[in-house]
């Protein structure tokens, strides 16, 4: 993948919040759209129970919501409660790391995702990530890029994965040779391999933390399977990784994209809640198990970002079924808590100067094409921007 580096630089503030709905997370990077030319504060501040209530309400009404339908009331709430999140965490986040507004160009805002549909035959994908915008920039004076995956919807693609760009700028960056695979476990899985041209391939793997997350939560009112200590205590149940392991998604070619309600805990209803977390912990190494053989190159390594990379049962279960080195950020020098969030600083920059976000290889979309909207403060609600 080859490009012509715009000579700006950008410093950009990026958030993202994950469908954990555990933080916010922060990051400041230094990029012309193309490399990435320094790295500023990162961090996180945790979600309260209001804001992940309103944005539960979003995603059960996300459930039913047919497409013909007004968007749910429940979504305008979520709107501005994400919004507000976001605001309480760059005020805090600036002010410890001695950030001010004038010396950041751009923001880059996720949003919440409640609701992610792939394409399916003729019809088209549908994909909603809730954040007020507007608010944003009025509240930090800046410039606010959002709302990066319609676009690619809109033109046929999955709308996701969309941080294999950023992956392949981290692998530049660290001076390694392809092919590289970079594997993000949030709530669902995703792959990017950078082949040994730059070319790019990506797709999600399948469930990571999402399936345990949801697990512990409606049994044992806890946020995730800390420490993998619910999955070391159990057994796994081999018809039931069979059952999942038989859906039709693991036979299908990238690029392909899930959402993280895709799979049902039906299966695992009958288990003990240790085996439950240890079946569906090992469900989710063998989807990368799968997904690697899956890709065009055998990757000299595998590097894992993301939550997952925390909970030594699945790190533990993934090595035993790859035959390559598997890596943590942390073991190449990056910041593995901060990546999603830099991941859409770089996404804002390159949206900002009109450079393509999304590849034929990497969401399904026909050619590469940028995304993103990009509201100011004053903008009126409402307001329909051009992307860059």
């Amino acid at each position: 993948m080859t490009e012509q580096a715009s000579p700006k630089t950008l410093r950009v503030l990026g958030f993202m919040t994950g469908t954990s709905l555990d933080a916010v997370d922060m990051a400041v990077i230094e990029t012309d759209g193309h490399d990435i030319l320094g790295f500023g504060p990162c961090g996180e501040m945790k979600l309260d129970a209001e804001t992940r209530e309103a944005v539960e309400y979003a995603i059960e009404d996300a459930f039913d919501w047919e497409r013909d339908e007004e968007e749910p009331e429940s979504f305008d709430d979520a709107r501005y409660a994400i919004a507000d999140a976001h605001l309480a965490a760059a005020m805090g986040f600036m002010a410890m790391n001695g950030v001010k507004s004038s010396s950041v160009d751009l923001v880059g805002v996720h949003g919440q995702t409640v609701l992610h549909e792939a394409p399916i035959a003729e019809q088209p994908g549908r994909t909603v990530q809730l954040i007020d915008a507007i608010s944003v920039a009025d509240g930090l004076g800046l410039p606010v890029v959002h709302d990066f995956r319609t676009a690619d919807v809109a033109a046929g693609g999955q709308g996701a994965p969309l941080a294999p760009v950023y992956h392949a700028a981290l692998v530049r960056y660290s001076g390694l040779k392809g092919p590289v695979a970079v594997l993000n476990l949030g709530g669902v899985g995703n792959i990017t391999l950078i082949r040994a041209d730059g070319e790019l391939e990506a797709f999600d793997t399948g469930p990571a933390n999402g399936m345990v997350d949801l697990l512990v939560q409606s049994r044992l009112r806890k946020r995730m399977d800390d420490g993998g200590k619910l999955a070391r205590a159990g057994a796994v149940d081999a018809d039931v990784l069979k059952e999942y392991l038989s859906h039709p998604y693991f036979a299908a070619t990238g690029p392909k994209s899930l959402d993280r309600f895709d799979f049902s805990l039906d299966p695992v209803e009958h288990l003990k809640t240790e085996d439950a977390a240890a079946t569906l912990t090992t469900f989710a190494a063998e989807a990368v198990a799968l997904g690697v053989a899956r890709c065009s190159e055998a990757p000299r390594e595998v590097i894992v970002c993301g939550g997952g990379r925390h909970n030594p049962a699945l790190m533990e279960a993934i090595r035993e079924r790859l035959s390559v080195p598997v890596a943590t950020a942390e073991d190449k020098g990056w910041r593995g808590d901060a990546i999603e969030a830099e991941a859409f600083a770089y996404l804002a920059a390159r949206s900002h100067l009109g450079l393509p976000i999304s590849f034929p290889g990497t969401t399904g979309v026909k050619q590469a094409m940028t995304g993103g909207r990009t509201v100011y403060p004053g903008d009126e609600p409402g307001y329909e921007p051009s992307d860059f």
